[in-house]
């Protein structure tokens, strides 16, 4: 089993001045640890003006930061918003490229459209359309990434020309492709289209054994067909996390932060009023606390507790647990001591046969890979001499003053733009 961080960057007011900036270098500390220990994935959304819940609407930039500091951990951008009101294609293509880049072939590339008013509104997304637009973008980011040139799109949420989009990702043909799940109906989306699924529903072992039964079912049937250039059979599960031998003392240090972590995400997204730069969630969470059931997750208590659970969920299928540790006022030193005891007691027992493992799934998948990737229609390239020319503005007939040397002249300088092509003077010559 492997085990992977998520940070949705959360931070429960009261702010000050300081506060995004420790946050955000209190984590990279976190990814710094995590790697060190042998954790395998570190994971972070993007979210926008969900205020407490998340503050990571960059997650490329803290990435990349985290990839610098990194030698081993994978590197998941979980999830890019996918509609392209959020992020248009090739700007994603782009994006995960360079993270793919930077970090020496360890990204991933998870994606979602999110499901609160606050993020769809906010970017004129049409809810009832963002099932469609997440599958019509995804597939021609995936195209963008593996084809040189991209042959260009006319959908009906986006288009643009033909272009070589650039740089090209080091994992060839992109980094392992994932969708945000939520629920079963998700989980079956993401088998159906030949992606992980980053199941974000803390279900316990028992429903994750469905979860896992029906995805595999879906990877290895003709209902398969890869919305990418590659299948990613790979099914996570999120849950709680803090360890401590002192089962109460675990429970003290996470437990409150998973609580609110459940209540935020339901502010946002399900029952909540917010009036933006206004509404106070930690204050209201504090006010219902009473009221919610105890915090429940499978990685909070000792590390026997643990292993025990891990085992569950290992034996149900999933193949990934991502924890929640970053959550509520979680202090950072807990956070640190939690992985440390975890690395020391709980991963090795969990990760003992983990290369048997992965050659048996890797040998039983192989064939029902090889037939879903040969029912994919993909898209063809383009003939040599049908790749457009694209000739600069001098050279066409739309007019600008917008040149160099023309915004330079108005500014009272130069600059020393050939107006004429040099190369076709010397052919000429010649």
């Amino acid at each position: 089993m492997r085990f992977g961080l998520i940070y949705e960057l959360q931070l429960p007011r009261p702010w000050d001045a300081e506060s995004e900036h420790r946050l955000v270098q209190q984590a990279l500390a976190e990814v710094e640890v995590a790697d060190r220990l042998g954790l395998d994935y570190v994971w972070a959304n993007e979210h926008h003006f969900l205020e407490e819940y998340s503050h990571n609407s960059a997650p490329e930039v803290f990435l990349s930061a985290a990839a610098g500091r990194t030698k081993q951990i994978h590197i998941g951008h979980a999830v890019v918003l996918s509609p392209p009101g959020y992020n248009p294609p090739a700007r994603v293509a782009e994006r995960i490229a360079m993270l793919d880049l930077v970090s020496s072939g360890r990204a991933e590339w998870g994606t979602g459209s999110s499901a609160s008013r606050a993020e769809l509104e906010g970017f004129n997304i049409d809810p009832a359309q963002k099932k469609l637009m997440w599958a019509e973008a995804t597939e021609q980011t995936a195209n963008m990434m593996a084809m040189t040139p991209y042959p260009g799109f006319k959908g009906e949420f986006f288009s643009m020309p033909a272009r070589n989009v650039i740089p090209k990702p080091l994992q060839n043909p992109h980094p392992p492709l994932w969708l945000a799940c939520s629920n079963r109906e998700t989980i079956h989306v993401a088998a159906r289209n030949g992606v992980g699924a980053l199941a974000f529903a803390f279900v316990d072992p028992a429903e994750a054994a469905k979860w896992a039964g029906e995805y595999y079912e879906i990877i290895k049937s003709d209902e398969c067909v890869p919305i990418g250039h590659a299948v990613n059979a790979n099914i996570a599960m999120a849950t709680g996390f803090s360890v401590h031998h002192d089962e109460a003392e675990a429970i003290r240090r996470g437990g409150e932060g998973f609580q609110f972590f459940g209540y935020a995400l339901g502010h946002h997204y399900v029952y909540g009023e917010h009036t933006p730069g206004v509404t106070n969630v930690w204050e209201r969470f504090q006010r219902g606390r009473d009221a919610m059931p105890p915090a429940v997750g499978n990685g909070i208590g000792t590390p026997a507790q643990l292993i025990e659970r891990l085992k569950q969920y290992q034996d149900a299928g999933v193949d990934q647990v991502i924890f929640v540790q970053q959550a509520g006022r979680n202090t950072h030193e807990d956070i640190i001591a939690s992985l440390e005891l975890f690395a020391a007691e709980v991963m090795p027992v969990m990760k003992a046969d983990q290369a048997e493992r992965d050659a048996r799934k890797k040998a039983e998948l192989a064939p029902y890979i090889e037939a879903a990737l040969k029912r994919k229609k993909w898209m063809q390239p383009l003939a040599t001499d049908a790749i457009p020319t694209i000739p600069a503005y001098g050279r066409s007939v739309v007019a600008t003053d917008a040149t160099p040397n023309a915004i330079a002249a108005r500014r009272g300088g130069g600059i020393n733009i050939p107006s004429e092509d040099p190369t076709e003077k010397l052919r000429a010559a010649e």
